[in-house]
């Protein structure tokens, strides 16, 4: 009897075992694939890039000051030699990406604090679901709503004090962008600020510090990693928005930080160059890779700073 009970249990270490090894197995073929994906994402990338590189200087296209790639289809045809910098492309996204996180920064911020700091359960439980709505809504939404109502009344509002702004402008797609970003920072936010050991706050409330100061001097010190997290997290997806660019701040490439101005982005740029019959080898079809590999190369800058941001900021608590 007892060989047979011990029979039984190597088979069932065995079989655990090769589940278990199994189990594993799969994780590591999860995380290749992943990997693989993102290094031929990369590699392709950076391989149309190269073949743009052939054809115009990367100099010209980092440091020009001109973006107009109007190029002939054929060969035999009359048409513009093109001007592909990309610095008129790299002001437009970055003015209505700081635009949207300052509008979505400080309102994101705040109703995260109040949602878990003050808010009662019942107030928290009709407000939050508000919120996050808005992160259902389609993007093309947003774009409708900034082109009809936003842009109007921004540039009525503008015209009565004197200023002479663009019926599509900067203002306009960065404020819509900023109330998209609101319930990603808000969510993002308010998890973290919850995640802190209630201990904390309970012993700064005990040694007499008033409830603002705990939560300016305890609480949020002790979730900066996340919150720097989630800012940075909003600032990307901002960076890669199109279709409120599109249809709020237009398709002209001006290099200039007036928020009043038209001015377009590096992923509205990609989507018009790989729109039409142009031959695929051509340099505005190419042109498009090589702003992708840059607006990559940005992003994992971003990705680089959160995590250092984490790493530094990162505490632990027992």
């Amino acid at each position: 009897m007892k060989q047979s009970h011990d029979l039984t249990l190597r088979r069932s270490g065995r079989i655990a075992k090769i589940k278990e090894q199994t189990i594993i197995a799969g994780l590591v073929v999860c995380s290749m694939i992943a990997i693989l994906v993102t290094i031929g994402i990369v590699a392709s990338l950076a391989f149309e890039a190269f073949l743009f590189f052939q054809k115009v200087p990367i100099s010209s296209f980092l440091f020009g000051l001109e973006w107009s790639p109007q190029t002939a289809i054929r060969a035999d045809q009359v048409g513009a030699s093109g001007k592909f910098g990309v610095l008129p492309l790299l002001s437009g996204t970055l003015l209505i990406s700081t635009i949207a996180m300052v509008v979505a920064t400080p309102l994101g911020l705040f109703s995260a604090i109040y949602l878990s700091q003050y808010a009662e359960t019942r107030t928290r439980d009709w407000i939050k679901p508000m919120l996050e709505l808005l992160t259902g809504i389609p993007t093309v939404v947003y774009g409708f709503f900034a082109a009809l109502v936003v842009a109007p009344i921004i540039r009525n509002t503008g015209s009565g004090f004197g200023f002479d702004i663009s019926s599509e402008s900067a203002l306009a797609a960065g404020l819509m962008m900023g109330i998209m970003l609101i319930p990603f920072i808000s969510s993002l936010s308010d998890d973290v600020l919850s995640s802190v050991p209630k201990t904390l706050s309970d012993a700064s409330l005990g040694l007499g510090a008033t409830k603002a100061e705990t939560i300016t001097k305890v609480v949020i010190p002790a979730a900066i990693p996340g919150i720097a997290g989630s800012l940075l997290l909003a600032i990307s997806r901002a960076i890669g928005e199109t279709m409120i660019v599109v249809m709020a701040a237009g398709l002209s490439a001006n290099l200039s930080l007036n928020p009043f101005d038209a001015v377009t982005t590096m992923t509205v740029q990609i989507v018009t160059l790989l729109t039409g019959d142009q031959e695929f080898d051509s340099a505005k079809t190419l042109a498009a890779f090589a702003i992708a590999l840059l607006l990559f190369i940005l992003t994992m800058g971003l990705n680089m700073i959160a995590l250092k941001v984490f790493n530094k900021y990162r505490t632990i608590y027992a």
